[in-house]
């Protein structure tokens, strides 16, 4: 961080650090952070959770921002010159000779056909324009993790550390647990991931230190898809995880006599499974793994194993990656505290040094999975999903247990997109299985506000992108309802309670 560049715009001024409330935008401030004390730059930290807390920081920080793009080729984002005009474009050369104006009629000629066809190059950019941004704002999807650009930023430097790695990892994974980018998209950059981690553990082979009880390792690893399993039992995180509950119907009765006789394919007693992973007998957990993807095959489950990574902090601390995702995102919307402590408390939890604060967001991320599994299991077995049409629809009444809970962006998206696969997986009705589904929380019962999530259909095809964004919009300006689009993702959105009928309706009508 030597370049001019870097000397001009951040060591010698204070930097101003925006950090939206999402795992991965967290962990690419982990990685500034650290970037930022090597080289004892001056930041302030500041969190923003959507459009109208950006432009407040902006407006008191304008001053120390500065604007770093990276072009993702995956994102299709419109060219500088597609979307902006320059007012001297615009004018033109009307710098002709004054005297020529009054003498010759054929120069005033010309000059009017300059303007005509000027003017008529400015509708054909502006009907290309329109048209650009229409295809670009049509759907919302995600592009590479940021974390992982930042990591590459902090590698080019040749400042990047493990801590930096595994930081970028959760960043990643992040979006594979939130279903925010494709299966192919998670493998190929899982692979590039991997090349650092090799890396790093080779260059560190010959330390003196690489055994030490604070030393850190991170290995790529094919694990089960089973949540936060390492620090519960075996049976919750199977009943609790969405890949598998889903798969085994375990709302239903038959569901759970298939659990039943699916651990006893594996050959594993009861007693076992239902205590403590850690106190599980050594000779059962060694091959744990093996086994389990064995049954999972016989069940319909071959897709039980999937790639990730695990880290070790010392010789007793064991984390995989979606652990660390389930449990910071359970800290930044727990409903405990303020989202000022939240934010913090989230941060904290990424650091090796406070463990005590990642324990107790596994804690609270357990709590919040086995809501979310009880949620699902009500609304398929009270019939609560309903086919509007070109979507599916689901409220969640004031009154329903854990309710606050959903109240959160994160949560809600979660539960959503758990209670689809579990609808598809439930439903016979063909034509169900092929739509999207909206889904609306109480947000503010004192306000009188929903929170309304909108998520595309569930396919092992889909290209994860959401075009919810742009009909809510539609939407709510067909019927003057009042709402709030403060939220990155424009797929979330804050409606008034009594406006939702209106606004479904308007919703059909739109889609159909």
């Amino acid at each position: 961080m030597k370049s001019p560049f870097f000397k001009k715009h951040f060591i010698l001024t204070r930097v101003a650090l925006l950090v939206a409330s999402d795992i991965d935008a967290l962990c690419a401030c982990k990685i500034l952070q650290s970037l930022f004390h090597c080289d004892q730059v001056q930041y302030t930290l500041v969190p923003v959770t959507g459009w109208q807390d950006l432009g407040t920081a902006f407006l008191e920080h304008k001053e120390q921002i500065k604007l770093l793009i990276k072009q993702d080729d995956d994102l299709g984002v419109p060219s500088y010159d597609d979307i902006f005009r320059d007012e001297d474009d615009e004018e033109g050369g009307d710098s002709g000779n004054e005297s020529d104006e009054g003498s010759e009629p054929s120069g005033k000629r010309r000059r009017f056909d300059e303007v005509i066809e000027r003017q008529r190059a400015k509708r054909e950019w502006e009907a290309r324009r329109r048209e650009i941004l229409f295809d670009y704002e049509q759907y919302e999807y995600h592009g590479t993790s940021a974390a992982m650009i930042v990591f590459e930023l902090a590698w080019v430097l040749t400042k990047d550390t493990k801590d930096m790695l595994w930081w970028a990892v959760i960043g990643l994974t992040d979006q594979w647990v939130h279903d925010k980018i494709t299966h192919m998209k998670y493998v190929t950059d899982i692979a590039t991931m991997q090349r650092h981690v090799s890396r790093h553990n080779h260059r560190n082979e010959d330390e003196e230190n690489s055994l030490s009880i604070d030393c850190m390792r991170i290995s790529f690893e094919y694990d089960l898809r089973l949540s936060l399993y390492q620090h519960w039992s075996l049976y919750e995180s199977i009943c609790n995880s969405s890949y598998t509950s889903c798969n085994f119907k375990l709302w239903t009765l038959n569901g759970q006599k298939k659990l039943q006789e699916f651990l006893a394919d594996m050959g594993l007693p009861l007693k076992q499974v239902r205590q403590k992973f850690h106190s599980m007998d050594m000779s059962i957990k060694e091959n744990l793994r093996e086994v389990i993807e064995e049954s999972s095959n016989k069940y319909g489950m071959k897709d039980i194993r999937i790639q990730t990574f695990g880290v070790h902090f010392g010789y007793k601390n064991r984390f995989l990656a979606n652990d660390m995702v389930h449990a910071c995102a359970a800290l930044l919307e727990s409903a405990e505290k303020d989202d000022g402590d939240n934010f913090i408390n989230a941060l904290d939890s990424l650091s090796r040094s406070n463990l005590d604060r990642l324990h107790s967001g596994i804690d609270l991320a357990k709590r919040k999975l086995i809501a979310v599994q009880q949620t699902v299991a009500s609304c398929i077995c009270t019939n609560l999903i309903l086919s509007q049409g070109p979507f599916l629809y689901c409220y969640l009444m004031e009154g329903t247990p854990d309710v606050k809970l959903f109240s959160k962006p994160m949560a809600l998206t979660l539960l959503c997109k758990y209670l689809l696969r579990a609808f598809v997986h439930s439903t016979r009705n063909k034509r169900c299985k092929l739509l999207p589904l909206i889904m609306a929380a109480p947000r503010d019962v004192e306000k009188g506000t929903v929170i309304v999530v909108g998520i595309p259909p569930e396919s092992e095809t889909s290209d994860k992108k959401n075009f919810f964004g742009r009909a809510f919009e539609k939407a709510a300006e067909s019927t003057s309802s009042r709402t709030l689009h403060d939220h990155f993702d424009t797929s979330i959105i804050e409606l008034k309670t009594e406006d939702r009928s209106k606004f479904l309706d308007a919703l059909i009508t739109l889609l159909s």
